[in-house]
């Protein structure tokens, strides 16, 4: 797995030159404790490119503890999308998630696989776009705790398949790469900023995005960790 990640942060330079835009993802939210083995989540997020590119989206999640290393879960999402007559597009999304995560001394090896289903697409069969239709994602990632730093450097990739049967459907689609940092404070609250590449692959005219991503959320449930030596 860190081979793979590792040669995403490759990725980006090797591509051929395509259409290129640049956004900024944002998001604030609040997550809490129902009991030792449910979570709960709630976040609103805006992505911007542009004066006609602006998303917007509310999402409510539910996360249960199987065992320490396995995590499914449910997200839902209403997502508003301003296109270029200046209305606002509506459709609902449902994400099924299943976590795995591993600690290596002070190292963090996670893989999230996600099934995605919209209701009311903002787009045609014949304009698959993976962020708002079915979609089968696979991402790992590895993370790692700097001795006393509040600082956790933070590396993924993000596979999106099309499981469709469509024009464009049963092939991979698009790959998203993410490089940046955790902010622990040992407090409630939860800061990350990084940098994210998106290409997107085996599509007519395919787009490639530079984003700066960044996230807040307050930790209703959140508990001092012990410090590691």
């Amino acid at each position: 797995m860190f081979r793979v990640l590792l040669f995403s942060i490759c990725l980006p330079f090797l591509s051929i030159s395509q259409q290129s835009s640049g956004k900024s993802w944002t998001s604030i939210g609040v997550k809490g404790r129902i009991n030792k083995k449910i979570d709960w989540a709630g976040s609103f997020t805006g992505r911007i490119g542009g004066f006609n590119d602006q998303i917007y989206f509310p999402q409510v999640s539910i996360k249960y503890k199987v065992t320490k290393w396995f995590r499914p879960s449910a997200d839902y999402r209403a997502i508003f999308a301003l296109n270029k007559y200046g209305n606002y597009s509506f459709t609902n999304r449902l994400n099924f998630n299943a976590e795995f995560k591993h600690t290596l001394s002070r190292f963090s090896l996670s893989a999230r696989i996600r099934y995605q289903y919209s209701f009311d697409r903002l787009i045609s069969s014949s304009n698959y776009d993976s962020e708002y239709d079915q979609a089968i994602r696979w991402k790992p990632e590895i993370s790692y705790d700097i001795n006393n730093s509040f600082i956790s450097p933070v590396i993924n990739i993000e596979f999106f398949y099309n499981p469709t049967f469509g024009p464009l459907g049963q092939r991979f689609t698009k790959y998203r790469t993410f490089v940046g940092v955790d902010f622990e404070f040992d407090s409630p609250h939860e800061i990350s900023v990084g940098y994210m590449f998106d290409q997107q692959i085996n599509q007519p005219d395919p787009s490639r995005k530079h984003i700066l991503s960044i996230n807040y959320a307050y930790n209703l449930g959140f508990k001092k960790k012990k410090k590691k030596n």
